[in-house]
């Protein structure tokens, strides 16, 4: 099918124009720089007047929950989700049942994803103490990398002990395979747990998670992520930063990278006394100082990528404080609409924007064919628009979960269209549920 998108401003490569995007056989044919639409005969035309043509988002982080965890979310209902939202690409993280530590477990959601998946995929290999051997075995040109998790949340895919560690770093140094890390130290969150029950009784109230799961717990555990980096020349991204202190470690070492993710853009410990635990996640929520520092990275180069972290849970998960919530919360549909927010806000530019959630994603990687608006890419497009306000409703939540914390936000930006791999997938309010997206290339 022959698609032209004309009318639009189209953003890519840090440029803004006036142009079209032709879309032929599911790749992008041309680009045509200026006000004029291609002469041409085309099976659909796509009147982008008074929008932005960008890339597609590429989240490199989110929990779709399949296999196991259905009853919070599956691959078909949060790739519709993200359709919805304007992403076209995920990379799932491995703590489903089973966990993603073993080929099979891997290989078995390579096979759930084409079956339903809306939209293009990968999934990465989660690290272990136990299983740094299989790491050779795995084909680089179908993950991302591997997932570590330094942090507490995960039960026995939690790695802090040393001998562990530098096992994984040097042998992901070994393959030139990235490392991704979520960064908390187990023994700092223990012992601020402790405290804050002796003090505050078994489930304390969540506006003390970020106090349990705190700076110092972050810091620690990326500062020890970024000396075995250092130490194995090892690729390392850490996932969603959430401190400003942890912000010295990034920006002067191409090979070490950071990600945020947009919980930690949008919010702040003040928003617990309204919000309570639909925003408590981990890392914690923390300061307004924490959030001002961030979003000054995301235009210095110390934050690399912005992504979600989406993990969704059923309310019902949601009840109780630190100790009993479930930690996470659904947030790929609406995503690209709030940081669309913060360019209105002055905090970063349209252009930074597609760079951080499209361009860096698939440069890290080294996702092929994907990311940017180039000839011979695939079409994987999204078309916005400014000034079109809109209010998030539970009936308009995609996620199977239900809910979102942005319930009652009114937005001023719109997804209008959805194209992946050249299909339509999602043309203004009307979802193509037939469409099924493509097993991403890396390398």
């Amino acid at each position: 099918m022959n698609i032209l998108i004309h009318g639009g401003n189209v953003v890519n490569e840090g440029e803004i124009f006036k142009g079209a995007v032709l879309i032929e056989d599911g790749q992008i044919a041309h680009i045509e720089k200026g006000t004029a639409a291609p002469r041409g005969i085309y099976d659909k035309e796509v009147d982008a007047t008074g929008c932005f043509v960008l890339p597609g988002v590429i989240d490199e982080h989110v929990h779709f929950r399949e296999p196991g965890l259905t009853a919070k979310a599956d691959m078909e209902s949060e790739s519709r989700a993200a359709a919805f939202g304007g992403v076209t690409t995920f990379f799932d993280m491995p703590n489903t049942v089973p966990q993603t530590t073993q080929l099979e477990a891997l290989e078995q959601k390579f096979q759930l994803a084409r079956q339903k998946s809306h939209v293009n995929y990968s999934f990465f290999l989660g690290a272990t103490a136990g299983n740094v051997a299989l790491f050779q075995q795995v084909d680089r040109h179908r993950i991302p990398g591997f997932k570590l998790f330094m942090g507490a949340s995960t039960g026995n895919m939690l790695v802090d002990r040393t001998e562990a560690l530098q096992a994984i770093f040097a042998e992901a140094a070994r393959l030139h395979m990235p490392v991704m890390t979520h960064c908390e130290d187990s023994h700092i969150i223990s012992r601020n747990m402790a405290a804050c029950k002796a003090t505050y009784g078994d489930d304390p109230a969540v506006i003390y998670h970020p106090a349990i799961r705190s700076e110092e717990a972050c810091v620690s555990s990326t500062a020890c992520a970024v000396a075995l980096a250092k130490e194995y020349g090892t690729q390392l991204h850490v996932s969603h930063l959430s401190t400003a202190a942890e912000l010295q470690f990034f920006g002067c070492d191409e090979h070490i990278t950071a990600e945020a993710v947009v919980a930690h853009l949008l919010f702040t410990d003040a928003d617990y006394e309204s919000l309570g635990t639909r925003i408590k996640c981990n890392p914690a929520v923390k300061t307004a100082v924490d959030r001002a520092a961030l979003r000054t990275a995301l235009t210095d180069g110390r934050i690399y990528t912005v992504a979600t972290d989406h993990a969704p849970h059923l309310l019902a998960d949601k009840q109780g404080g630190c100790a009993k919530a479930a930690s996470g919360m659904p947030m790929l549909q609406f995503s690209l609409p709030a940081m669309l927010e913060l360019v209105d806000e002055g905090v970063l530019s349209l252009p930074q924007l597609v760079t951080l959630m499209a361009h860096h994603p698939a440069t890290l990687f080294g996702v092929r064919k994907r990311g940017f608006l180039r000839e011979g890419y695939q079409a994987d497009v999204v078309v916005v628009q400014p000034n079109s306000q809109w209010q998030v409703t539970k009936e308009c939540i995609q996620s199977k979960c239900g809910w979102s914390p942005l319930e009652g936000h009114t937005f001023a930006w719109r997804i209008r269209h959805t194209f992946c791999n050249g299909q339509h997938i999602y043309n203004d309010g009307v979802f193509d549920d037939s469409s099924r997206g493509e097993e991403v290339a890396f390398r």
